[in-house]
C-alpha cells in the first residue's frame, strides 16, 4: 500500500495493513489522523491528512521494523 501527496509518500507493508490490531494502534497514535480503519478492521491511509504529517515517527516505531516508510518528497 503506497499513498502519495504533495509533501510525503507513505508506504505500508500489506501484511501490516491487514492486521486489525496494528491498524487500530496506528490509527490511535497518529497525532494528525493519517491512518484509519476500514469496516473490516484493515488499515487505510487518509489521503486528505497526509500533508499534515509532522514526521514524528510514532507509526514507524509502533510497527515491525521496515514495514512503514514515510518519505519526504522535498529537501
Amino acid at each position: 500500500m503506497t499513498t502519495v501527496s504533495m509533501f510525503i509518500r507513505v508506504e505500508v507493508d500489506p501484511s501490516v495493513a491487514a492486521q486489525p490490531d496494528l491498524a487500530k494502534k496506528l490509527t490511535d497514535l497518529c497525532p494528525v489522523d493519517i491512518f484509519g480503519q476500514n469496516p473490516d478492521g484493515t488499515l487505510r491511509i487518509v489521503e486528505a491528512n497526509l500533508d499534515e504529517c509532522t514526521l514524528c515517527d510514532l507509526c514507524i516505531q509502533a510497527a515491525p521494523p521496515g514495514s512503514i516508510r514515510v518519505i519526504k518528497l522535498y529537501e
